[in-house]
């Protein structure tokens, strides 16, 4: 659902940002797409909050009146359902040269667009983007995603911004191989 839709339902009305912000968030998540595409991963980390909520709920084909049920509740299977420790531990993971899934390391481009900004409640922003993921490993194992990312952003870091919380919905209800990083 869209956040201007979710905003509806919920009975409130987010203030669209500026021009000058919403370029502003732009960069930053190019910024961080360029930053996991070099596989700076430390940096990565330090673009979150101490705080973060990480979530990628799995995807269900249904039929159109089922349409309420094609994605997982909180607390059910998902994909990621990270904090700053889990995000961690995955990327420990994929430094210990032991992550069978990125021996050798996958070649990524991470392609953000279809921004949207609103200011939150306080002065965090709602940010909603899609993204495609190019992901090629060895001479064979290709793979691109689609999908969705809804963040909530907050003042602070290097870059102007923090990731609070990332929800991640997947346009795929398979795939083949996540190891990177969205």
């Amino acid at each position: 659902m869209a956040q201007a839709e979710a905003d509806t339902a919920a009975g409130t009305r987010l203030r669209p940002a500026d021009a000058a912000l919403h370029h502003e968030v732009g960069l930053f998540l190019y910024h961080e797409a360029a930053v996991l595409d070099a596989h700076e991963y430390d940096e990565w980390l330090a673009l979150f909050t101490p705080d973060i909520d990480y979530r990628m709920p799995t995807r269900y084909n249904r039929l159109a009146r089922e349409q309420g049920q094609a994605t997982a509740s909180e607390g059910d299977l998902a994909h990621f359902e990270d904090d700053l420790a889990g995000l961690r531990e995955r990327v420990d993971r994929i430094r210990s040269g032991f992550a069978w899934a990125e021996a050798p390391p996958s070649r990524t481009r991470h392609l953000v667009t279809n921004v949207r900004v609103w200011h939150g409640t306080d002065d965090s922003l709602e940010v909603e983007s899609h993204f495609l993921l190019y992901r090629t490993r060895i001479e064979v194992d290709v793979e691109v995603l689609a999908g969705a990312r809804h963040d909530t952003l907050v003042p602070g870091g290097p870059h102007g911004w923090l990731i609070r919380r990332r929800y991640i919905l997947l346009d795929q209800t398979t795939t083949v191989n996540l190891s990177v990083m969205l």
